[in-house]
């Protein structure tokens, strides 16, 4: 069952980044170098598992596997080669199960080199990323699952499961339903992508800030340390966001390039924050200024990142870009506000205590 080992390595990457979180936050308290290579080894090996899933989801597609629920929700036999392949983003499971993705990639990417000069830093950037890609994985397992299947029961219905239910058939469609007609477009095989690679990647400096913050070390060093995260982040985003304008010029002719709706308004938020930051940033660099400031900014750019996956995937709005109604909108919620607090928390601690 080629689903089932997708399914498996989402559970083993779960438990691997649990481990991360868990064993980094032991290894910084206990000063155990140690513990702490065994928490950055055990962040580097999700991506990989991920890599692994993300190829079995696509294999799918692909192949026209129309008994598994996602497949048959977002491809059918008509569509060419590369909509195919843009349906593991196309739909709520498979989009949330590509960010994971995503996450761990830039997290493997910060940790596979050496830390010397930022040691300190380490622990609670593991900490950061592995609890965010935590929260992800936590929704694709237990709320959108891409590997759920459709059975027939005996009483003629169609059930979507993990595994069989009693006395059930697995169902067996000839063919699948597709993509939304709209989304039918070539802006989908490069819209979306550079749009997730914008809004995770600022996961990265704001896993420094948090770690800052934690250390109380608020010198010029972590600004230079994510400047080429921050730069790419907002690049993609920027990229993201011109191809949506013009794939909405295209397909849905809104007026212009600026006739957004509020779901595009909210991938907008975390550029303009992050535009800001990234001014501010080159102002600390070059006088020292601004240190609190920036740390405040890029931790409200990830949270405007969440705030707009939030309107994107809970229902709130109608709109084309946004996905059915969903029960991740409370989670997202509660993720929102745990980062808010422990934020104010830790801003209070450091800037009028300390």
């Amino acid at each position: 069952m080629i689903g089932g080992i997708g399914y498996g390595l989402l559970v083993i990457a779960l438990v691997t980044s649990l481990v991360a979180m868990v064993t980094s936050i032991y290894g910084a308290c206990a000063r155990s170098a140690a513990m702490l290579e065994t928490a950055r080894r055990a962040a580097l090996v999700t991506f990989p598992l991920l890599t692994i899933s993300v190829i079995t989801l696509l294999y799918l597609l692909v192949s026209g596997h129309f008994e598994y629920a996602y497949v048959y929700q977002t491809t059918d036999l008509a569509m060419p080669l590369y909509l195919k392949l843009a349906a593991l983003w196309g739909g709520q499971e498979g989009s949330l199960l590509f960010w994971c993705w995503l996450l761990s990639g830039f997290t493997f990417l910060v940790l596979v080199r050496k830390w010397k000069t930022e040691r300190d830093l380490l622990p609670w950037v593991i900490t950061v990323t592995s609890f965010t890609l935590l929260f992800f994985l936590f929704l694709v397992l237990f709320f959108e699952n891409p590997f759920l299947r459709y059975f027939i029961t005996m009483g003629g219905d169609v059930v979507s499961s993990l595994f069989p239910p009693v006395l059930s058939i697995l169902a067996n469609p000839t063919d699948g339903s597709g993509l939304n007609p709209l989304l039918r477009h070539v802006g989908m095989v490069i819209h979306p992508p550079t749009l997730y690679l914008g809004f995770t990647g600022f996961v990265i400096p704001f896993a420094y800030a948090i770690a800052v913050l934690i250390t109380g070390r608020t010198d010029d060093h972590w600004v230079k340390s994510t400047r080429k995260w921050s730069l790419a982040a907002w690049l993609f985003l920027s990229i993201g966001l011109i191809l949506g304008s013009r794939w909405a010029y295209d397909v849905l002719g809104w007026g212009g390039y600026w006739g957004w709706d509020p779901v595009e308004i909210s991938a907008l938020m975390p550029w303009l924050t992050g535009t800001a930051y990234l001014h501010s940033m080159v102002t600390q660099e070059k006088r020292g200024l601004f240190k609190h400031w920036n740390i405040a900014l890029i931790i409200l750019t990830f949270c405007l990142v969440i705030f707009g996956t939030f309107l994107t995937r809970s229902g709130m709005l109608s709109s084309v870009h946004a996905f059915s109604q969903s029960a991740i909108g409370p989670a997202f919620f509660i993720f929102i506000s745990i980062i808010f607090i422990f934020f104010i928390i830790l801003s209070f601690f450091v800037i009028v205590i300390k």
